[in-house]
């Protein structure tokens, strides 16, 4: 009971601490960044002065001897997914976990898609999907979504990317954009992930700490892998120790870099104790530019 209560207070919080980013989102053109399944028939109008003349209706023109127009509207009936990893290396963190953070960035989207009228759905992977709840419309429903979240106790603590993009592919049969949240620390997941982008509209937002990236001067400190439980001690006040770190990461994150480039997905690079609605606003602007 008292565990319930305190998963409700934290999706109020976090309700409430997102409306302000969330707002920023929908001016930030999240509505016409991603389009809607198509366009239907509307109606057939007068002309009016700045309408596409391509738009025009030449039989009915024709019979009234006055311009047409045929109008359309768009069928938005968009279905968003969040594929959120849950793997033990999400606890990781400096001040506030990866886990917390991809949260945070989940109910933003979640909520601009509410606003926007779209079905909201979740898929929580490690080494597989480990939960799904299929996409609806509504502010329960969100709610529900981001409770399920912050309650949510993974099975596994391994994080297998390639099996969850094949396991969520099988489970879309119908187009949708699809939020892909991790650190996307995994092994090799190319091939699946070039499955899903045929298939549907991949978005990646990487999660990542700043102490991921390189090491502090702090002597001698024991690292441990947070998915496999294997322990190191190293000499952090080695330089060549530190560079060779540094390298690494880079290495890996240019290989991920021109890994979603080759497969033309958007990556958005999040770091914890940054705010994330500067790169999403960006990642909007430049994806409604591009398109």
């Amino acid at each position: 009971m008292q565990r319930a209560k305190e998963v409700i207070q934290q999706v109020k919080r976090i309700e409430i601490s997102t409306k302000q980013q969330v707002e920023g989102l929908i001016t930030g053109n999240y509505h016409s960044v991603f389009k809607g399944q198509g366009i239907d028939f509307s109606e057939i109008r007068e002309y009016r002065a700045g309408d596409d003349v391509r738009a025009i209706d030449w039989k009915v023109t024709a019979r009234f001897n006055r311009p047409f127009i045929k109008e359309f509207v768009e069928e938005r009936d968009l279905r968003v997914y969040f594929a959120i990893d849950m793997s033990a290396s999400g606890s990781f963190g400096s001040n506030i976990t990866k886990k917390q953070k991809a949260i945070d960035i989940a109910a933003s989207l979640m909520f601009a898609a509410m606003e926007n009228n779209d079905n909201v759905g979740l898929f929580i992977f490690t080494e597989g999907i480990e939960k799904y709840i299929p996409a609806r419309k509504g502010r329960k429903h969100v709610l529900k979504l981001l409770s399920t979240l912050i309650s949510y106790e993974p099975v596994a603590k391994r994080t297998d990317i390639m099996n969850s993009m094949e396991a969520i592919a099988m489970l879309l049969k119908r187009r949708s954009i699809v939020f892909v949240i991790s650190d996307f620390c995994s092994d090799d997941f190319s091939k699946s992930l070039k499955v899903m982008k045929n298939r549907h509209d991949i978005v990646a937002l990487r999660v990542t700490d700043k102490r991921e990236h390189e090491l502090p001067d702090v002597g001698f400190i024991e690292l441990e892998d947070e998915e496999t439980g294997e322990q190191l001690l190293v000499d952090t006040s080695n330089e060549d120790f530190r560079m060779r770190y540094a390298e690494l990461v880079m290495e890996h994150n240019e290989s991920l870099q021109k890994l979603f480039r080759k497969m033309k997905i958007d990556k958005v690079d999040l770091v914890t104790d940054e705010p994330y609605e500067i790169a999403l606003k960006k990642f909007f602007r430049t994806r409604k530019v591009r398109r």
